[in-house]
């Protein structure tokens, strides 16, 4: 079955730096374009970056160009977050999600800039 599982959220200072990373399995991953989204309390979700299936293509929320990469390696199916220079407002539950028909989700990860 399709499985997402992100790691490397945590706890860190505004200006810091995180490295998010999204293990998947139980589909063609090379197959299909991937993307990072985040829930922050009272907010809606919003899509953070996407990346295309071959990773030749990339987009980014105005809110995080500049400042995040996504990055994917179709060899280990894992696709990655590189947050720089985070903001308070950075604060979210950060998800990866498959473009596959019916869409998945893995569990989410906790990011929270705080000084």
């Amino acid at each position: 079955q399709v499985q997402l599982v992100e790691s490397g959220g945590g706890l860190v200072q505004p200006g810091g730096s995180l490295r998010l990373s999204c293990a998947a399995s139980g589909f063609t991953f090379s197959s299909y374009a991937m993307s990072w989204y985040r829930k922050a309390p009272g907010k809606e979700r919003e899509l953070v970056a996407g990346i295309s299936s071959t990773g030749g293509s990339t987009r980014y929320a105005d809110s995080v160009k500049g400042r995040f990469t996504i990055s994917r390696d179709n060899l280990k199916n894992m696709l990655y977050l590189q947050m720089n220079s985070l903001k308070l407002e950075d604060t979210a539950v950060y998800y990866c999600a498959s473009h596959l028909p019916g869409g998945y989700w893995g569990q989410g990860t906790q990011v929270t800039v705080s000084s």
